[in-house]
């Protein structure tokens, strides 16, 4: 322990100390501190530490460094104003004899107060580790390394809680008491896995609040600050006394019993020093990215990926561009808990352009052996162009879309790979593994603040409706004079809104080149052209008319007797309207079922599987795709479709415009108004007469 003789509240290294600078009453401070030393020095031999001037927090001895056996750690402080404590506990540590075992110093690591001791010898010894705030997660595989101990690694999410020992605390036997608020889903798992729950003590919001975690175990002797009486009654079923001591003025710094010991010598099962090397489930890759990283927020947005997910990270190198063209560079070292969630963390990143430093080794290709299964750790691909290195070449990636696995044909001459989807493979294919040897190409944002932002507003409103159609339009007599190709997915309120007349001149114009629907929209559509309603409603009076919830059924009815929609057209039966011109001007239209539909048409796929495959091949080349009020449909191609190709959703929902955005794609776009009035601008400002 360390006297508390220049203790006090000088600076803010934590939430407690908020709004706490100067507050501390030192005199009282002394008074507590000597109350609990009284308490362990009954039962334990205590050895005491000189504390250094202008060392404030030095009394918290718990994270001046970590005792296993006969070897000590010392802390690598994260945070300046306690750095010069390292010195003063190594020195009297290499004075008590203890072997000193050095950690590498960009490794964060803050003692006892982020590395608790299972104790034995009645179970299994493990070190619980606490990363996330202040020590890093590589620091617990240097611990692993150098004290041939096991290490558990558990994220703490909470800042108040910003050490281990405030909200976690192990006791004999396989036994644990913690504040599962202050560490996140799989630490929790973590816990779970290993702890019974029998043998678990949750700990609640008032006794994590006054740190009732932060306990010193002597024996059979827990002493405290706090405890309320549903915890010192579980504690006691268990065996143990409880004693509280008041420790208030060290709360104001963030510390309380715990904070103030740091145990010498832990319990060890026999033949503990004979143990075996433990080895750390920890991986680390450097990770590369350029581009303009801090304007565009880019690199923030890589560093909280990192951390969301449990990892942590090591700025190695960044060069910032010295000019707004120039872009910078950074080479990062990331940590993960272990493989599988680094290659987690890795295909995260890969959107954002970030990729894995060379030297680059080739994709891991592993074989299929079931059909319409992939290898369990395949890897998932993105809507952004993807190369693959196989027998040290980059092959670029074909058919690219998301959620897919990339399948290699190394024997082919050139190799090939390619996105297919899961349920497409099949035995021998070689699907590639994890995320080494891949690299994921995004297109750099500010390259098209130089140009011509196309649409590049993210979602517009009803007020900028007007300005969004005349850009669209631009753009669409571009891809037209070029020979494009747009594709419009379109749901039937196309159709009830009065819009099916517009999009059919759009389709007469040639601006149309493939339509994507379900089996409402050609229903609809055709009723308009037969009886002049949409699901039974006049649109020129907005009335329903007499028998006109028959009307849908009798133009089933009579294209199945027809045989399909190209038949009635030909025959003469439908005379206008969105199907008629795409059947008189050859615009493929793909038709996909659902559990809803009547009917239905013949031509509506009703086989879930071929209804996207034809979807995947109808987008294949597009420039543009014009997704029209149908939010199935519309995120379902959405999903299919590669980076590069630019997304147009119009709706008069929000939040199906902001779902398309949200798949990551710079080039979506949204437009949050009624599709009827929509097609009605852009066919007047595409096309020769408004349609009659």
């Amino acid at each position: 322990m360390c006297p508390p003789r220049y203790f006090g509240v000088e600076y803010v290294i934590n939430p407690w100390m908020q709004g706490n600078v100067g507050a501390a009453d030192v005199a009282r401070a002394q008074q507590q501190w000597d109350a609990l030393h009284r308490l362990v020095a009954e039962r334990a031999d205590v050895e005491l530490i000189e504390p250094g001037p202008g060392l404030p927090d030095m009394c918290f001895a718990a994270n001046g460094g970590l005792i296993i056996g006969n070897r000590f750690a010392p802390a690598v402080f994260s945070v300046p104003q306690r750095a010069p404590e390292e010195a003063l506990y190594t020195s009297w540590a290499e004075q008590a004899g203890f072997e000193i075992v050095e950690l590498p110093e960009q490794h964060a690591f803050e003692g006892e107060g982020d590395a608790l001791w299972h104790p034995g010898p009645d179970s299994e010894p493990v070190l619980w580790a606490g990363y996330g705030v202040r020590s890093t997660l590589e620091s617990h595989r240097d611990l692993c390394d150098r004290l041939d101990v096991e290490v558990v690694s558990l994220r703490l999410v909470d800042e108040r809680f910003y050490h281990l020992d405030t909200c976690f605390f192990p006791l004999p036997g396989g036994r644990v008491a913690y504040y599962p608020a202050a560490f996140d889903g799989r630490s929790l798992q973590a816990i779970e896995q290993r702890v019974p729950e029998s043998m678990r003590l949750i700990v609640g919001d008032d006794d994590a609040m006054r740190f009732a975690c932060n306990a010193v175990r002597l024996g059979d002797t827990l002493i405290v600050n706090h405890a309320s009486d549903a915890m010192r009654a579980r504690l006691e079923e268990w065996g143990y006394e409880v004693i509280t001591t008041p420790l208030d003025e060290f709360m104001k710094a963030g510390g309380a019993a715990k904070c103030l010991t740091l145990l010498l010598r832990q319990d060890t099962p026999a033949g503990f020093d004979k143990r075996k090397p433990a080895a750390s489930p920890i991986r680390t890759a450097t990770l590369e990215m350029q581009g303009h990283l801090l304007d565009t927020g880019l690199m923030n947005t890589v560093f909280d990926v990192i951390t969301v997910d449990g990892g942590s990270f090591h700025l190695e190198h960044f060069r910032a561009g010295e000019r707004h063209d120039q872009h910078s560079h950074a080479r990062i070292n990331v940590s993960a808990p272990d493989q599988e969630r680094l290659d987690e963390m890795i295909e995260q990143l890969q959107p954002h352009g970030v990729t894995v430093a060379a030297k680059a080794n080739d994709a891991n290709l592993v074989a299929v052996t079931q059909d319409g299964v992939a290898p369990d750790e395949f890897y998932s691909t993105t809507i952004y162009p993807t190369d693959v290195r196989v027998g040290g070449a980059w092959v670029r990636v074909s058919r690219q879309r998301m959620d897919g696995v990339i399948v290699v044909d190394d024997t082919a001459s050139p190799v090939t790979a390619a996105c297919t989807l899961m349920r497409d493979v099949r035995v021998g294919d070689k699907v590639v593994c994890h995320a080494a040897g891949l690299r994921v190409r995004t297109p750099d944002v500010r390259r098209t603040e130089r140009e011509f932002a196309f649409m590049s507003s993210g979602v517009s409103s009803e007020r900028r409706v007007e300005s969004s159609v005349e850009e669209l339009a631009w753009e669409m007599r571009r891809i037209k004079a070029r020979g494009g190709r747009v594709v419009v997915v379109a749901g039937p309120v196309v159709i009830h809104t009065g819009g099916g007349v517009h999009l059919a001149s759009l389709i007469r114009n040639g601006y149309v080149h493939a339509l994507l629907t379900g089996n409402a929209l050609p229903v609809h559509d055709i009723e308009m052209n037969l009886f002049g309603t949409s699901l039974g409603v006049d649109l020129k009076r907005g009335v329903g008319v007499h028998g006109g919830h028959q009307h849908h059924l009798k133009v089933i009815n009579r294209i199945r007797a027809a045989g399909s929609i190209r038949n009635a057209v030909e025959s003469g039966m439908i005379t206008g309207g969105v199907m008629y011109e795409c059947v008189t001007h050859d615009v493929p239209y793909v038709l996909a079922g659902s559990i809803r539909d009547d009917g239905p048409l013949p031509e509506t796929k009703m086989d879930l599987i071929a209804a996207q495959a034809a979807y995947a091949e109808a987008i294949r080349g597009a420039d543009m795709i014009l997704m029209l009020s149908s939010m199935l449909h519309a995120i379902g191609t959405g999903n299919m479709t590669p980076a590069g190709v630019r997304l147009v959703c119009v709706d008069i929902s929000p939040a199906v415009v902001t779902k398309l955005a949200d798949r990551g794609s710079i080039e979506s776009t949204g437009i949050v108004t009624d599709v009827g009035l929509f097609l009605n601008l852009l066919a007047q400002r595409l096309c020769d007469s408004t349609p009659e």
